[in-house]
């Protein structure tokens, strides 16, 4: 594809075999890209520190969308950051905290805020999160801290547990399933896209310049905004269904197959 400046991929169920860390071959394909004037853009529901850590050996060939789109990082600062009011946060960890099964965290910037005691949940926090902390005062941390969004993990399924009770519940406010147990719950204007398009114009580059990967609907916005989306076999059906272009699973490394085909 001829002047492409930037391509931006999910991580989980896309870039990500299952269970697995970046795969070894994104690095070389990042330093061609680099080298190329191409910018490629992990783009996650994963906190800024996870993602930093995951892809340390190319910190200064990248940017980074977190946090589904709260913020972007690029070049050692955060060049975009859309927070949810606290106000909103209280009102949605309120109609959270009513239902069974439902475990929210609280993301900022630098660190994320939990008060469950589930052991489940911990557990998931330990393999997911670089910063979580504990808090005894669930709603001072709201208070004190910039909050991106609310993370909700679910014992069950979210797309038929979750986004059932909170999707009709929380109004105001954007609740899109992130994951096959997450969904978060965010202002309506933060999604991956418009962190996308904050992107392409401190890159200078426009959408038609832009390639994007994701697999499930907190992935939408930033598909659409790209001049070619694609969505891995894999992926969420009403996704698929939205933007057509399917590529090999994430199991299959679809998105590496791509990137070199691109390139």
């Amino acid at each position: 594809m001829k002047n492409l400046r930037c391509i931006a991929s999910d991580l989980d169920g896309t870039l990500l075999p299952p269970k697995s860390p970046p795969p070894a071959e994104i690095f070389p394909l990042i330093d061609t890209m680099h080298a190329r004037g191409i910018t490629f853009t992990p783009a996650s529901g994963r906190q800024l520190p996870n993602l930093k850590k995951l892809f340390e050996p190319a910190l200064d060939k990248i940017a980074i969308i977190a946090e589904n789109g709260g913020l972007c990082w690029m070049g050692g600062e955060i060049i975009y950051c859309n927070p949810t009011p606290a106000e909103d946060v209280l009102y949605a960890l309120d109609i959270i905290k009513r239902e069974k099964d439902l475990f929210p965290l609280c993301s900022g910037v630098d660190c994320a805020f939990y008060d469950s005691d589930d052991a489940r949940f911990e557990s998931v926090l330990l393999r997911s999160y670089t910063c979580a902390k504990k808090v005894d005062d669930l709603a001072a941390a709201v208070k004190n801290n910039t909050i991106l969004k609310i993370s909700v993990w679910d014992k069950l399924p979210a797309a038929e547990h979750a986004a059932g009770v909170l999707i009709p519940k929380i109004k105001g406010l954007r609740t899109k399933v992130s994951g096959y147990d997450w969904i978060d719950v965010c202002t309506e204007s933060a999604n991956k896209g418009e962190a996308l398009k904050a992107l392409l114009d401190k890159l200078g580059a426009t959408r038609a310049q832009c390639v994007a990967f994701g697999d499930h609907m907190n992935d939408l916005e930033m598909l659409q905004v790209s001049g070619q989306a694609y969505v891995t076999a894999n992926g969420f059906p009403e996704l698929k269904k939205n933007i057509g272009n399917i590529i090999p699973s994430n199991a299959e490394m679809g998105v590496i197959q791509k990137i070199k085909e691109l390139l």
